[in-house]
């Protein structure tokens, strides 16, 4: 087998996208990026205006998609370009020409929100009357930017609060220089008796080691270098909370959290009822603890122990056809229109499947309205790789089917809502694969990577969500964060979540010292919350057949029309509701039962 990754020019074009479906050639993209340079001022004639006629708002507003479109794919193909191989200087140059003219056009733009905010209400109503015909695709778009009308300051202030917003990302840039440049740990003796560098990347597979000695090493090591920076990080993790606390008094918010679920209109309520679900359903946690324990056969269970695979990976080689074949097998149950998308997507060069020197890592799915959407895989043939292109065919198909319905000004996702297709079609691959399978070991280990999934995503990012609101609110009522009670907080919320059965190795007080989400306050929560709407989803799919299903494609074809909240209600979720997270730790317990009677 050969083993050295081919070039990029030497990839097969069988497996490579079209990127040409964007522009015909770099120099069709080098025209319309000058042409866009040179329209771009065109915009600040509208600045200070758009008070004065109904027209003239209306013409603003359709400038502004018109040139945003163009922006956004031109962006995106020089984006693309580099990942493809990022050692390509001439496409570093490009992509870094795309980033710069994103920039110049967001503050170009930059007036618009805060003047239509300005215009007084009487006004902007006979405006959207006079010209009610060409107004009313806003109608969400105005409702959206209104509402933060009572949060949006004076002219004066709002560019006090700009001015301020760098040093209020200074604690997140403070702590990415420290964990992704400065950090430094040791070596450490891997399962064969190599020296090996402890990294980051490592980390896990280290974590995954059958070898338990070297799971206990890697562990002790990584917290070790936290542990020797706590104070630092302590001061860094208070300071991003004292920023989000001081934005949200500045803009009028009743708290941080607040703040942060109101860009999307998402009731508090949704945050305290995962938490309070998750609390009531933690002895599913416990007892899988247990399982786990008993499976891998230790006296005591230790934090290190959480990662490695109960069942050692079913050694079955899935190529990348097959792995099509068996996705679009099992995703059938979303009826014709669903499936006649996905073979498009998955025949037409819409992927670019395998490793080539120099190509990005990891997986994704992109695109720009207008064109079609793209995805980037890294293709082994695993169980892995099979789910992975599921999961970003879920997203693609989103975008696919919002675009051909929205009009561009709709055409994104919020957070809240964009992780719900992709593991609504995990969830779909997962039934049946385990529908399709007699093979005891096999079953085992699919279920195992099932039961992970939940432990990770909905457990896991649930006990990060708690802490945040802990933290956050005892800043806003003038308690200091100090390393100590972070520490404790952290330890107890492990207590709380793991049980009795596990043995809680110190060092893991000061994991949360290395979590980069929390520079991002009050954004894990929406893991578990779109990991419960995607596995309630794919069971109503399954129990209810054709009303489900098209409840289903309508909410994957209304894009940004309707606020995250809504759009799940119209499929038939209901998240300010403990229903969905209820129904989906109601599936983990059928899986802890299947795995013990395994």
């Amino acid at each position: 087998m050969n083993h050295v990754l081919p070039e990029r020019k030497d990839a097969s074009p069988a497996y490579k996208w079209h990127i040409e479906d964007y522009y015909a050639s770099d120099s069709n993209w080098e025209e319309t990026f000058a042409a866009l340079q040179k329209k771009l001022p065109e915009m600040t004639a509208f600045s200070g205006h758009l008070a004065d006629s109904a027209g003239t708002l209306l013409d603003c507003l359709k400038k502004n998609s018109e040139f945003a479109l163009t922006l956004d794919q031109l962006y995106t193909y020089a984006s693309m370009r580099l990942h493809e191989d990022s050692a390509n200087a001439f496409y570093q140059g490009m992509a870094a020409r795309g980033e710069m003219l994103l920039i110049q056009y967001s503050a170009t733009v930059s007036f618009l929100s805060p003047e239509i905010i300005s215009i007084p209400e009487e006004k902007l109503a006979s405006f959207r009357k006079e010209l009610s015909k060409e107004f009313k695709i806003y109608d969400h778009y105005f409702h959206s930017l209104l509402r933060q009308k009572e949060h949006t300051l004076s002219p004066a202030e709002e560019q006090l609060l700009a001015k301020t917003s760098e040093l209020g990302g200074a604690p997140q840039n403070i702590f990415t220089m420290l964990n992704d440049a400065d950090i430094r740990f040791p070596m450490i003796t891997d399962a064969d008796g190599v020296e090996t560098e402890l990294t980051k990347g490592r980390y896990v597979t280290f974590l995954e080691s059958p070898d338990r000695r070297v799971r206990e090493e890697a562990f002790k090591a990584l917290y070790s270098v936290y542990l020797d920076q706590k104070n630092t990080l302590a001061a860094t993790y208070s300071a991003s909370v004292k920023s989000d606390v001081f934005f949200a008094k500045a803009r009028k918010y009743d708290s941080a959290m607040e703040m942060a679920l109101s860009d999307d209109n998402i009731p508090l309520s949704v945050y305290d009822t995962l938490i309070e679900t998750v609390h009531e359903n933690l002895p599913l946690l416990h007892r899988y603890v247990d399982i786990r324990k008993k499976e891998l056969g230790v006296e005591e269970l230790h934090i290190y122990d959480l990662y490695v695979p109960l069942v050692s990976e079913a050694d079955v080689k899935i190529s990348y056809d097959e792995a099509k074949n068996t996705v679009t097998k099992a995703l059938h149950v979303l009826g014709e229109d669903y499936i006649k998308a996905l073979g498009t997507g998955l025949n037409s060069g819409w992927i670019d499947v395998y490793e080539n020197k120099g190509k990005r890592g990891g997986a994704y799915s992109w695109g720009s309205y207008g064109v079609h959407p793209y995805v980037l895989l890294n293709h082994n043939d695993t169980i892995n790789s099979m789910f992975t292109l599921a999961h970003e065919m879920g997203h693609a198909l989103h975008s696919h089917f919002t675009w051909e319905k929205q009009p561009y000004l709709y055409s994104g996702h919020k957070i809240f809502v964009a992780e719900v297709a992709s593991t609504c079609n995990e969830a779909l691959l997962m039934e049946h694969l385990l529908n399709a399978t007699e093979d005891k070991k096999m079953r085992k280990y699919l279920i195992n990577y099932f039961l992970e999934q939940f432990r990770g995503t909905l457990f896991r990012q649930t006990m990060f969500a708690e802490f945040e609101k802990i933290t956050h609110a005892m800043v806003e009522q003038g308690e200091p964060l100090t390393w100590e009670c972070m520490n404790s907080i952290y330890l107890d919320l492990n207590k709380k979540y793991y049980g009795e059965s596990i043995v809680l190795d110190e060092e893991i007080e000061i994991e949360w010292a290395r979590i980069p989400h929390f520079y991002n306050a009050f954004y894990v929560y929406q893991y578990a919350t779109g990991y419960s709407a995607a596995i309630a989803l794919s069971r109503k799919i399954l129990d209810e057949g054709k009303p489900a299903i098209d409840a289903y494609l309508d909410f994957l074809s209304k894009g940004d029309s309707e606020y995250s909240i809504d759009l799940l209600k119209g499929a038939g979720v209901d998240l300010s509701s403990a229903e969905p997270v209820q129904k989906a730790l109601s599936l983990f317990r059928e899986l802890l039962d299947e795995f013990e009677a395994l």
